[in-house]
């Protein structure tokens, strides 16, 4: 009996679930504030390492993906949450280190704080911006 051709990244591509997987290390990574030197040195990887599991290059043995888990202060099915093939992880988030470095800093100040700048966040967003053209179209009418 042949037996079935080995699916491999080069010819097919990352698998789905690896990429995203990859995605949700990369996030809390950055949202623990660590690069990727820092990480790998933790774990016992190269940075060329992490970099291959953040991308979907490498799969991440289960092993590994606990240590990850342990430096990085999450369980371990916090990485597959809401892993469904062909959806983004970065649908809820986004994974720009702008948005997940904002993210973290929100998260560490006051609740006070916070809720000024929400407000001047929800104030300068782009709903804020079609609203005062609305008024200014109104205002400008004799």
């Amino acid at each position: 009996m042949a037996r079935a051709k080995r699916r491999t990244v080069q010819e097919f591509g990352a698998h789905p679930v690896d990429v995203y997987v990859g995605q949700r290390v990369r996030m809390r990574r950055v949202m623990c504030g660590l690069s990727q030197t820092a990480l790998a040195n933790r774990i016992g990887l190269t940075f060329q390492q992490l970099q291959k599991y953040e991308s979907g290059m490498n799969r991440i043995s289960a092993s590994k993906l606990w240590l990850i888990a342990q430096e990085l202060d999450a369980p371990v099915q916090w990485f597959f949450t809401d892993a469904v093939v062909g959806k983004s992880p970065t649908a809820e988030f986004g994974t720009k280190r702008e948005t997940l470095e904002l993210v973290r800093n929100f998260m560490n100040i006051s609740p006070e704080a916070r809720k000024h700048f929400l407000s001047l966040a929800k104030s300068v967003g782009p709903e804020a911006e079609a609203g005062a053209e609305g008024e200014a179209a109104e205002t400008a009418t004799p």
